[in-house]
Formats: C-alpha cells, sequence, structure tokens
C-alpha cells in the first residue's frame, strides 16, 4: 500500500516536472524576448521623447506644446512596444479592444469627470490661454503656471506652495493672465496741507529706485480720493509674481523713509472735542 502511495506520488512529480519542462522550453524564450522588448522599447520611447522635446525646442515652439508632444510620442512608441511584446506569446489585441470597450461604455458615468479633466486639458494645451511661466488668476486662485498636463493644472505661489487644479475647473471660467508680473495697488494719505506734487514725486521715486520693479508697464501715481483725514494717493506698480510681497514692502519702506525726510505727514483720523459752557 505504501508503494503504491509512493509510486503515484512519483508519477505526479513526473507530470510536473514534465509540464514545467515544456513550458519553459516552448515559452521561455518569447517570456525573455518580451522583457527584452519592453526593456529596449521603454529607453527608446525616452530617447523618441526627448528627440520630439529638442526638435521643439528648436522651433521655438511653445513649452506647454512641446511638453505634451513629447509625452505624446512616448506614449505612442510605448504602446506599439507593448503590442509587439504581447504578440510574442500569440496574444491578439483585439479582444482587449472589444473589453475596453465595453468597459469604457458600462463605466461612462462613472469616469465622467475625469474624462471631462482631460478633454479640457487637450483644449488647455491647444487653444493656450496661458503657458508655463504664466501669472493666472483663475476661480479665487493665483498662481505661476509651473506645468499643463491633460488631467490638471499645477501652479506655484511666492510661498513655494504648489496649487493643483482640475482643468474642468479652468475651462469655461473667466482667466486673468498677467504674464509674468503682478500688480501691486495701494493707497497711502497724506495731510490736506501737504505738498501733493512732492509727495507724489517721492513716491514715483521710491518704486524707481527699487531696481526689482519692471519699468514697463510704467508706475501710476495720482491722487484716488479725498477722505475724511486727508488726501489718498494711490499708486500701481508690477513686480515678478514670484517676488510680490517681498518688493511691495520693500517700496513701502522706501515711501515712509522719504516722506519722514521731507516732512512729509502721513494723516491718520482725527477728532476735535469741544466744551461748551454750561447753561
Amino acid at each position: 500500500m505504501a508503494t503504491a502511495t509512493v509510486d503515484t506520488d512519483m508519477q505526479t512529480l513526473r507530470r510536473l516536472v514534465d509540464v514545467s519542462t515544456e513550458l519553459a522550453v516552448n515559452y521561455g524564450f518569447q517570456a525573455f524576448g518580451a522583457v527584452i522588448i519592453l526593456v529596449v522599447g521603454w529607453y527608446a520611447s525616452r530617447w523618441v521623447g526627448k528627440i520630439v522635446g529638442a526638435f521643439c525646442d528648436r522651433s521655438h515652439m511653445d513649452v506647454t506644446l512641446a511638453r505634451f508632444f513629447a509625452n505624446l510620442a512616448r506614449t505612442v512608441v510605448l504602446l506599439f512596444v507593448v503590442i509587439i511584446a504581447l504578440g510574442k506569446f500569440g496574444i491578439t489585441i483585439a479582444p482587449f479592444i472589444a473589453a475596453l470597450g465595453a468597459v469604457a461604455f458600462g463605466g461612462t458615468l462613472a469616469l465622467q469627470a475625469p474624462l471631462s479633466n482631460y478633454g479640457a486639458g487637450l483644449s488647455i494645451i491647444l487653444t493656450r490661454p496661458f503657458v508655463v511661466g504664466d501669472t493666472i488668476r483663475v476661480a479665487g486662485i493665483i498662481g505661476v503656471v509651473e506645468d499643463i498636463r491633460l488631467a490638471h493644472t499645477q501652479l506655484s505661489s511666492e510661498d513655494g506652495e504648489t496649487i493643483t487644479i482640475p482643468n474642468k475647473d479652468i475651462v469655461g471660467k473667466i482667466i486673468h493672465n498677467s504674464f509674468g508680473n503682478l500688480a501691486v495697488e495701494a493707497v497711502v494719505s497724506v495731510d490736506y496741507d501737504a505738498d501733493l506734487d512732492k509727495a507724489i514725486a517721492l513716491i514715483r521715486g521710491a518704486i524707481a529706485a527699487c531696481r526689482e520693479v519692471p519699468g514697463k508697464p510704467a508706475p501710476n501715481v495720482g491722487i484716488q480720493r479725498f477722505g475724511d483725514s486727508g488726501i489718498e494717493i494711490g499708486y500701481r506698480y508690477w513686480v515678478p509674481t514670484r517676488r510680490y510681497y517681498e518688493l511691495m514692502f520693500d517700496v513701502n519702506g522706501r515711501i515712509l523713509t522719504a516722506f519722514r525726510a521731507s516732512g512729509i505727514h502721513i494723516s491718520f483720523p482725527r477728532r476735535e472735542v469741544r466744551m461748551l459752557p454750561a447753561g
């Protein structure tokens, strides 16, 4: 009885060895070839992407479009490589395409938001309402465009924050594009008896003294409002977005120093109290 059991186990083991050997002989070289094709194809796709990107750079193409075409070329090469690798095992892609079609049809509602992001991203890339490096304000958010992808757009703030906005929340909205700069708008109030021409000249001089402030567009300085306690002088100038607060604080400090040195007083609310005699 024990001898029969051992013989059965040995026969099972032999069958397993035979099957494993047959699979290794029949599919081992195909699997090895498929792995080689995938590895070579991966590096080839990167190489093609770099070539396309370099060509776009030489053609002085917009950064956003250059990245899009480079990524598209890399994806197409990878797709063909995967198809060739599957063919090494005798697998055709026709059933997969049919299955993907069925899945896509069944999951249309579930994928509606992601697909709308991809469609919106393609619209942004092709119409280019903004490009990498521009400063945009959309949906109450402002920042410098760092990257535009099919699904989302990435912005950065002066604080180094990365802001990711789904593309469907950009397309169809009002977009403010100030390119590489951002406007600083401020007001300073001076006494009614102050020399207004001198005060305006001092503000212009303080802005001009800050070398990081671009000369174009030219700063605007003038009387903005007649307040209760003084005349409000408004001034407006442009600064690089990434240094907005730094340069605004610098200019404000220069204005205060210039006012103090010239004897121009910044007004503040005052109340006059009169004591009337009784009776």
